[in-house]
């Protein structure tokens, strides 16, 4: 999981796969071959070009998810999207109550859809909202990483 001069990854969550990639050129391959089979004209190039374009806007939308809303933490830093805190500023994990206007790490106004929020208690007794798929998995790498 690391590279030379890199931290190793304690707990990650990429924000998107690359599965959606393929969904734009398969509609594309699928209404081609239902000409063919319908037995119609068929219309290689417009198809082609669908499944480019298609292709292409599933590309903008995977990059945005895996840049903003990955998750990742190494023994030094957490990083929620492009965001990062160092782990050391973290003081609490657990029985930590998010108050009303706790900072959303990641630089959105609330938790992402989908995602559950962690919040957690800083050295200089604020309390920011971390958040995750998994977040008891999250909970315990945070508790490996303030153990070491």
């Amino acid at each position: 999981m690391t590279t030379a001069g890199e931290e190793p990854v304690l707990y990650r969550e990429p924000g998107s796969g690359l599965a959606p990639l393929l969904w734009g050129p398969i509609f594309a391959l699928v209404g081609f071959l239902s000409e063919v089979v319908l037995g119609g004209p068929t219309h290689p190039v417009p198809w082609t070009l669908i499944g480019l374009a298609l292709l292409a806007m599933t590309a903008l939308w995977v990059y945005a998810r895996r840049r903003f809303l990955a998750v990742r933490l190494t023994p030094s830093t957490l990083w929620q999207g492009r965001e990062p805190l160092p782990v050391r500023r973290i003081v609490e994990v657990d029985d930590v109550g998010a108050p009303v206007g706790a900072t959303v790490l990641g630089g959105g106004w609330t938790v992402p859809r989908k995602y559950d929020e962690l919040p957690l208690r800083l050295d200089d007794d604020s309390v920011v909202v971390a958040w995750a798929k998994d977040v008891e998995a999250l909970r315990a790498a945070l508790h490996e990483t303030r153990r070491t």
